[in-house]
């Protein structure tokens, strides 16, 4: 879900929470530091206050969601 969120563009925490039904923020910040190690997301920290932060897709996560979207299309025409 949160591949399908960022796919749609830049996101923020908040945004991320709101997107996605049932997650806990304590919960997606554990999957988006996963993503990042994985090197699947990242984030932009703006200067300033309220200090803001947005994450995005990499390259990977880019071309790793592209393979779930085939995936996925793969079962529609299955089912």
């Amino acid at each position: 879900m949160i591949l399908w969120q960022l796919g749609k563009g830049s996101a923020s925490l908040s945004q991320l929470e709101d997107a996605i039904e049932g997650i806990t923020q304590k919960m997606l910040l554990e999957h988006l530091k996963d993503l990042m190690e994985f090197n699947v997301v990242d984030k932009t920290t703006y200067e300033g206050f309220p200090l803001k932060v947005e994450y995005h897709l990499t390259e990977r996560g880019r071309k790793l969601l592209e393979a779930v979207v085939i995936m996925q299309e793969i079962g529609v025409q299955l089912m």
